[in-house]
């Protein structure tokens, strides 16, 4: 029998929710019904392993149906056509209220809805059974109405006046998908409404919402007291630190976490509830109370401490498992730790399923059991340094090594300083600045000033600790970037690793066997001392020799993993472009057969807000090339862009492209010979001479060949600017764009920027005059990026007559105010007879060509 049988169960109920969650339907039940096959095969051979298999398939079958159960149930009450629609909520705010600019955002419980008509007035209604949760976005009109928002809080019922939406799904392929998201919430609609006073206050109710609203008060209490004992750049670090509220980190301070991979610090999770459980009970020791009194306090300080810190997944995980530790411990039953962490899993798989596929969860628990397995297996390999070194370096070896594959899942990024910036400042954090942190916040209780002296040594280490991780950030050519693995491949890297150390660990139990005398167990004891043998019995010397050989095979097995994870998601000999929907604005990565990636454009977020509006500015505010292009360059496995191509200095174009060379090694930058006067165009230069990226200035007889087939001609614009003293500030920049033929593995592409007219009848002279040339290439071509997003100021009758393209590619934003594409162009294409592709109605749209073939594919279609 499994002497684990909880961690066993858990496993199969974790296998059977994953499962169910990818391959819903008929097609998990197929695959249960393979699994019971071959559980009973395999319970025919090795008979003493059936008691396990029945446990694991009972938990694998319950566990799916448990889930496609809550998949039946998760569906919106709501009955009426509302997508769009202008409604009132009666309901309770069931979240904390998050302030963030001129927005704020909070969940609301609704139990009623009505249909409201242009005077506002309610015409059709319908109550909800039971409640439904919706998203609230609600943006302030004036700064005066801060105060109001800030006294909103959780239990409040209130009427709410809004616009219902359907939240929006991905856009791109591997993008954030938020509807999703909010899917995994039991949230089905998005209420947008503007200003305050939206938002009518009925009265306070009374359950588990208005304890909730007192915890969320008492939360924001203890920040004010932390930001009067830390300065303002250290108050957002200690606020996560002591109380798990991360949203007043400073956002570059964060970054640089991320990027060491030190956000785990600032996640409320099992090292902090260690750390205050036992400065409590040492406490409580130390006044004379006795051991059992203690483990009472400290199992009723837990459950307190969670509500404190956010109630998070990871805050959750290590409550639970302290409270089931103490309880054991209290009762002379704690043996395995691994079985007390399966529990907890299943406690909050039970409660709610949909906490499998959080981020937080799976890293959780994950890095614990990967703790509990591989620590021993790795401490023997440090033995020869001190016994805590040893160990400090075997736990953060081991943490690294079992988050690595989650890391690269979810945010694609591992920088190779991650081990050493944990070991160095983890330690230091976890042990003193954490605890000592906290000593201050409750001394400041008695006295403020008291609590500002117990804060200055942690201030010091809060320096220490930003000067560090800031150097350690600002080291070049450490960060990785991967593709997204499969969960298979999560699964081999995992499997790999521990046994390549679990054989290592066998063969030194094998050698020390091998060293034992003998006689050890004998009441005879022999007069001399005997020699230690000078090789292994042949057993022994088999069993080794097998374990090397299997420790070998593994490890080429993971090298070779490691590389393909590394690769990036790109087919070689086949060229791609990608048209990524940066909503309104302009992004292609054009991918050669033989894997050199070039950037045209970059998007970029457009704002029209005056000075006198800055409160409305968020802490990070929306930027389309940090938010969208960076993330999906990652996750596709993108190192380095051979070229980046600015077609000209509009903000929609390159406004995204700073947080690419921010963010990735560029080899190249091409202008239009021009710079545009705005503050993006000059960081953008400063930053490429910052970083001696070479700077070229494009025009027409320009050609570039990244590979064997693969040809850029740039066509546009016609004078020449490279070499001389100064480039010009051109204002328009439409006129200015770079326009450039692509050919790529037989097939031909035309990026047009945002020409206007004039260019297109300049360049159509110059063209009929190059046609006249044997040597000149045939003028059609397969596909045009249309100019301007579709704009009426371009795509004329002669320029569609000249390249006679078959298949045109917009990209425009969904819900733009230009009136893009206008209806004029569309007309014209469709008279044409010319297949088109928008990023507004489709999404994303890829190309894949293989020898001259053009295979496409849409995010949001299949087919125009």
């Amino acid at each position: 029998m499994n002497r684990r049988p909880l961690t066993a169960i858990a496993c199969g109920w974790m296998a059977g929710s994953g499962l169910a969650a990818g391959y819903p339907g008929w097609r998990f039940w197929l695959f249960a019904l393979g699994l019971s096959l071959l559980c009973a095969a395999i319970a025919l051979i090795w008979r003493h392993f059936w008691r396990s298999l029945v446990l694991i398939w009972l938990a694998f079958s319950l566990a799916g149906s448990y889930w496609l159960y809550n998949e039946t149930g998760n569906k919106t009450r709501i009955g009426l056509p509302v997508d769009g629609q202008s409604v009132r909520l009666e309901g309770t705010i069931v979240s904390a209220v998050e302030i963030d600019g001129d927005r704020a955002d909070f969940t609301l419980k609704a139990s009623r809805l009505s249909l409201l008509s242009a005077g506002s007035n309610p015409q059709v209604s319908q109550d909800i059974p039971g409640g439904e949760k919706v998203a609230v976005q609600l943006r302030l009109a004036a700064q005066k109405e801060l105060p109001k928002a800030a006294s909103w809080r959780r239990g409040l019922q209130v009427t709410l006046d809004g616009t219902l939406e359907a939240p929006q799904s991905a856009r791109n392929f591997g993008a954030f998908d938020y509807r999703r998201y909010l899917h995994l919430q039991r949230i089905h609609w998005l209420v947008k409404a503007p200003g305050a006073s939206s938002i009518k206050v009925v009265q306070s109710t009374r359950g588990v919402a208005a304890v909730m609203g007192f915890i969320d008060a008492l939360r924001d209490r203890l920040g004010e007291r932390i930001e009067r004992l830390f300065p303002e750049w250290q108050a957002g670090y200690m606020k996560g630190l002591l109380i798990g509220l991360q949203n007043d980190l400073d956002p570059d301070k964060y970054a640089e976490f991320t990027q060491l991979g030190l956000t785990h610090i600032l996640a409320i999770s099992g090292s902090h509830v260690a750390i205050n459980v036992a400065l409590l009970f040492g406490l409580l020791r130390l006044c004379r109370v006795t051991r059992e009194t203690a483990i009472t306090a400290a199992l009723a300080f837990v459950p307190a401490y969670m509500l404190i810190t956010g109630f998070s997944p990871s805050v959750i995980r290590s409550g639970l498992m302290t409270m089931l530790g103490l309880y054991l411990l209290r009762r002379g039953l704690l043996k395995d730790s691994l079985n007390v962490l399966a529990a907890a899993a299943m406690l909050m798989l039970v409660w709610d399923p949909y906490f499998l596929l959080n981020v937080s969860f799976q890293l959780s628990f994950a890095v614990t059991a990967g703790l509990i397995l591989f620590v021993p297996l790795l401490s023997p390999y440090f033995q020869w340094l001190p016994r805590k070194m040893g160990s400090a370096v075997a736990i953060t070896l081991a943490a690294q090594l079992v988050s690595f594959p989650l890391t690269i899942l979810y945010f694609n990024q591992f920088s190779l300083l991650s081990i050493l910036a944990n070991l160095l400042l983890v330690p230091v954090i976890g042990t003193l600045a954490l605890p000592l942190g906290t000593g201050a916040l409750l001394l400041s209780f008695l006295s403020n000033r008291l609590g500002l002296w117990a804060a200055f040594p942690v201030r010091w280490l809060n320096t220490v600790t930003f000067e560090a991780t800031s150097w350690l950030s600002a080291r070049s050519g450490f960060m990785t970037y991967w593709q997204s693995p499969s969960l298979l491949w999560v699964a081999a890297f995992y499997v790999g690793c521990y046994l390549v150390l679990y054989w290592g660990k066998r063969r030194e139990r094998l050698a020390a066997e091998a060293l034992t005398p003998q006689w050890q167990d004998d009441d005879t004891v022999p007069l001399r001392p005997v020699a230690e043998p000078t090789s292994f019995p042949l057993k022994e010397r088999v069993w080794a020799r097998r374990g090397d050989f299997l420790r070998l095979t593994i490890a080429a097995g993971l090298v070779l993993l490691l590389i393909s994870g590394y690769t990036p998601a790109y087919n070689k000999g086949s060229g791609y472009i990608e048209f990524i929907d940066v909503g309104q604005g302009d992004c292609a990565l054009i991918t050669t057969p033989s894997g050199k990636h070039l950037l045209v454009d970059g998007g970029g977020t457009v704002s029209f807000r005056k000075a006198k509006d800055a409160w409305r500015e968020r802490r990070e505010p929306f930027e389309v090339g940090a938010k969208t292009v960076i993330p999906l360059l990652k996750k596709r496995g993108v190192h380095r862009l051979d070229a980046v191509i600015l077609t000209h200095g509009d903000q929609d174009h390159i406004g995204g492209v700073q947080a690419v060379l921010d963010s990735f090694p560029v080899e190249a930058l091409l202008i239009n010979g021009s710079l545009a006067e705005s503050k993006t165009m000059t960081t953008l230069m400063e930053t490429a001479l910052t970083r001696r990226i070479p700077v070229y200035s494009a025009s027409r007889g320009m050609n570039l060949q990244p590979d064997k087939a693969t040809r850029v001609e740039v066509l546009y614009p016609l004078t020449e600017t490279e070499g001389t003293s100064r480039i010009p500030f051109v204002k328009e920049q439409n006129h200015q764009s770079i326009v450039f033929r692509l050919d790529l593995n037989g097939a031909s592409f035309l990026f047009t920027g945002d020409m206007d007219e004039a260019a297109e009848r300049e360049m159509l002279e110059i063209e009929k005059i190059s046609a006249s040339v044997p040597t000149t290439p045939a003028n059609s071509i397969d596909v045009m990026k249309v100019a301007h997003h579709g704009s009426k100021t371009s795509t004329s009758e002669a320029w569609l007559a000249y390249w006679q393209p078959e298949t045109a590619v917009i990209s425009v934003g969904a819900t733009n105010t230009y009136g893009h594409p206008h209806p004029t162009v569309v007309d014209r294409l469709n008279g044409k007879n010319i297949r088109i592709y928008r990023t507004d109605e489709q999404g994303e749209v890829q190309m894949r060509v293989r020898r001259g073939r053009i295979e496409v594919r849409s995010k949001l279609q299949q087919t125009p």
